[in-house]
């Protein structure tokens, strides 16, 4: 597995949002990426990805593309690939991208599995002062629970990475729970988000991601829900 970085933005966040639980990393920072303006600095490139090209608004998309945010200073991770079997892998890419760049934080977006459609949101910090941030803007702290996929590998390895958790009660995709992603991210990083859109644009990306993903497992990567399921 190999970083490729055309350009290396210092003390950035990071933002990550690899395929779990309703999706709903993958779609918020896909929101991001357009609402910011967000330009290709890199990629992560592993033979033993899928070797399946999305094309999305008549471009191809990088199974797992790097973003940056150059009035924010935001880098963005967004995968569209299966990334089963490479959780470590890309754990260790991510904590490594962090301490290159000295990151001012690493933060994961992530879908916890939910029978209520509450949308509530928790976050964990190993950071005291970010901790009084998250509870500003109104978020439960996660107690008990089990975080499995990139972010766990990631929460072990690094303790520069926060997560904030949305309820979902949507296996596949969930549109709903990525706009209130957005939404917190709005409120705790300043982003200034027009709102108006962000349904719309998620639920109008929800339909490409489901038929990319049922693409994926038809190559030969298939998921079951209790493999992309969070407990929380």
């Amino acid at each position: 597995m190999k970083l490729v970085l055309d350009k290396k933005p210092r003390s950035p966040t990071i933002i990550e949002g690899f395929p779990g639980f309703g999706l709903v990393g993958t779609i918020a920072v896909e929101f991001l990426i357009k609402h910011l303006n967000a330009k290709p600095i890199g990629m992560v490139r592993s033979n033993e990805m899928i070797p399946m090209a999305a094309i999305h608004e008549s471009k191809v998309v990088e199974p797992i593309g790097i973003f940056h945010d150059s009035k924010n200073n935001i880098i963005l991770i967004h995968a569209l690939s299966g990334v089963k079997g490479l959780e470590w892998e890309l754990a260790e890419i991510v904590s490594k991208l962090s301490k290159d760049l000295k990151a001012k934080q690493v933060i994961s977006i992530e879908g916890v599995g939910s029978i209520e459609a509450k949308l509530d949101a928790y976050y964990f910090t190993q950071d005291q002062k970010k901790k009084k941030e998250f509870e500003r803007i109104g978020l439960k702290q996660m107690k008990e629970g089990l975080v499995v996929g990139v972010t766990g590998a990631l929460l072990l390895k690094d303790k520069n990475v926060n997560g904030i958790f949305i309820e979902s009660t949507v296996g596949l995709a969930d549109s709903k729970a990525a706009a209130k992603a957005v939404e917190i991210l709005d409120k705790y990083l300043g982003l200034k988000v027009d709102y108006k859109p962000l349904l719309e644009a998620a639920e109008k990306f929800e339909k490409t991601l489901k038929m990319i993903m049922e693409k994926s497992k038809e190559a030969g990567t298939p998921k079951k829900d209790d493999e992309l399921s969070y407990l929380g």
